[in-house]
């Protein structure tokens, strides 16, 4: 039986953010026919992974592949998700389960956000804020800093690292340092998949600083984000094979 792909948000108060997940587990389910595909949550939204999980092992499953949907491996990739994971195994005699790498920063990931500029006005004195959730784990943050880095060199326009939470520098810290380089008009690169309080969070403390800032959609909307949750599915059911005794 072919391993199940369950896909796993965040979760979040704001239901759009749901049902942006949902349509992206509905492209995946385009680009894999054939495979059972079922989209999960750690918190705040339904299903949660841990129910899902355990009704495919009711109907019989022995094995599935999670699929985190992360841009970044800190907390909830670390120590939330394998808790959650660990506590269905426990109860769940025979049951294995794979957890794929997190979506991260990958190059397809990064074209998205990058094509989501395109639109943006090209005027003398603009820089750009590349927008992120915020971590208490440093290496995740500076992930997104060398996003930052690798994009200032691309577009040829200052870039700053923002995050909404958790660390520095938020908004109104990195619009300030990009002040300091001459910036005067700013545009809003998105590090989210989906929308939510946090990326309207940011939009509103980017146009407090420029009234006039440009604003980039979340990224999963796209068909390559899908790209890489099969990718990484197929990653992990390989990792799964080779792990089974002979």
């Amino acid at each position: 039986m072919t391993p199940p792909l369950v896909a796993v948000a965040h979760g979040s108060r704001d239901p759009r953010s749901a049902a942006t997940v949902r349509a992206l587990v509905d492209v995946v389910r385009t680009q894999a026919p054939g495979l059972a595909v079922h989209e999960s949550f750690l918190d705040l939204s339904e299903p949660r992974v841990t129910d899902v999980l355990r009704s495919l092992y009711a109907a019989g499953h022995r094995a599935a592949i999670v699929v985190p949907l992360l841009l970044g491996s800190a907390f909830h990739a670390r120590v939330d998700l394998p808790a959650l994971i660990d506590e269905v195994v426990a109860a769940c005699p025979g049951f294995r389960v794979q957890v794929s790498d997190v979506l991260g920063a990958d190059p397809a990931l990064e074209a998205v956000a990058l094509d989501r500029l395109a639109a943006a006005p090209r005027r003398r004195g603009t820089g750009v804020l590349v927008s992120a959730v915020g971590s208490s784990n440093a290496s995740a943050n500076a992930v997104v800093a060398s996003l930052a880095a690798r994009w200032e060199e691309r577009l040829g326009l200052p870039a700053c690292e923002a995050f909404a939470s958790a660390t520095q520098p938020d908004i109104p810290a990195a619009a300030e340092k990009l002040r300091s380089r001459g910036v005067r008009h700013l545009v809003v690169a998105s590090w989210f998949l989906a929308p939510g309080l946090l990326p309207d969070r940011i939009a509103r403390l980017a146009r407090e600083a420029d009234p006039g800032a440009f604003i980039a959609a979340p990224l999963a909307d796209d068909p390559r984000v899908a790209d890489v949750v099969v990718a990484r599915y197929a990653t992990a059911v390989t990792g799964l094979l080779r792990s089974v005794p002979v």
